[in-house]
């Protein structure tokens, strides 16, 4: 088995917010994350799929493939964009997911799974700062 990892970076802006939770409790829980104007990062994601060579191709999957799919997925729906307000999983008017690093791994990790063809995704890494980072591996 190989693995294979492909990088890339987006900048996005979000805020931390349960509308279960009291305005106490968010404050409490999330602190200066909770200010609903929002605040940004420069995430770096990391992208890993397992397969096999192709012996023909020597190649585990298409890379250029790989880049159109997060591109297409992650990169246009995340990048530049307040995920609270413009990305369905994170939206505010049916918050579905707190977009907290953890969340957007798991999110990207939704999106890219179905539609990896050749290779099978195995681990998605998001970085929120350059020593801070999730990985999730698709069992949740």
């Amino acid at each position: 088995m190989v693995y294979l990892t492909r990088k890339a970076e987006f900048s996005a802006s979000h805020y931390y917010h349960n509308p279960e939770f009291t305005p106490d409790e968010n404050q409490r829980v999330f602190g200066k994350c909770n200010n609903p104007n929002g605040h940004g990062h420069n995430y770096t994601l990391e992208v890993t799929v397992k397969g096999k060579v192709d012996p023909k191709s020597g190649f585990v999957v298409d890379l250029k493939q790989l880049k159109d799919v997060m591109s297409r997925e992650v990169l246009d729906a995340f990048d530049h964009r307040f995920l609270n307000k413009e990305v369905p999983e994170f939206s505010t008017d049916v918050p579905t997911m707190i977009p907290t690093t953890e969340n957007l791994a798991i999110a990207i990790w939704r999106r890219l799974a179905p539609k990896l063809k050749a290779a099978q995704l195995y681990r998605v890494r998001v970085y929120e700062t350059p020593d801070l980072f999730v990985d999730f591996y698709g069992e949740a």
